[in-house]
């Protein structure tokens, strides 16, 4: 539940577009929603923390005495030290690929042209600074959350588990296995739309599908 609340949450910021009337069609005046997620970077600040502490433990094994304790402890995923620094490095990654990944600069510009607001906000700078306000405020929930779930194996080995099965079911193959389910799960739903099938049963439908008449004139 934790690594779908991680993927599929999203800040909701609402929009509001000026009405344009051309010939005798209005267009705009609509109010949506700009979603923001709560994790824009997915797994890779997992992939990159993992990479950053591989690279001491490589140089360790080159050391007979086995590179002293501080190494030997980025080789146990159930230590201390390795879980603290591992999460730190984790939301460190998480707000630089997020920095890389999103612009608020490019979104403020497209509401701009396309007549979109946020209301309260001015258009243009203040629109972007705002965006990116918010954008700092939900991912430093997501990013801990992150680490949490890249803390999980060892965790899990404190309590008794054990290592095979905790790796196996922790980090970044737990989040991509969520991801990828509910990618599939999207893309059928998507499918199912666009050609209006309504399922072989009466109860089952997909929530908040409407019935279609089939009747025509």
């Amino acid at each position: 539940m934790g690594c779908i609340l991680l993927i599929q949450g999203v800040r909701k910021v609402p929009v509001n577009y000026a009405k344009q009337i051309v010939g005798n069609r209005q267009f705009g005046g609509a109010r949506q929603f700009l979603p923001l997620k709560v994790n824009s970077a997915g797994v890779m600040p997992i992939i990159f923390a993992q990479a950053i502490i591989f690279i001491p433990t490589i140089f360790a094994n080159f050391n007979p005495t086995g590179g002293g304790s501080f190494l030997r402890a980025l080789n146990d995923h159930s230590n201390v030290w390795y879980m603290l620094i591992y999460s730190i490095v984790v939301i460190g990654f998480t707000f630089l690929y997020t920095a890389l990944i999103f612009n608020p600069k490019q979104i403020a510009d497209n509401l701009k042209q396309n007549n979109g607001f946020i209301p309260g906000v001015k258009p243009g700078q203040p629109t972007a600074d705002y965006i990116g306000a918010i954008m700092d405020k939900i991912t430093l929930p997501g990013a801990i959350l992150l680490a949490f779930v890249g803390i999980l194996p060892g965790i899990a080995q404190r309590f008794g588990v054990t290592q095979q099965f905790s790796t196996f079911f922790g980090g970044t193959s737990l989040l991509i296995m969520v991801g990828v389910i509910l990618d599939t799960l999207q893309q059928i739903e998507t499918q199912l739309l666009m050609r209006q099938y309504d399922g072989l049963m009466k109860s089952g439908r997909i929530q908040g599908r409407q019935t279609t008449s089939a009747v025509q004139m």
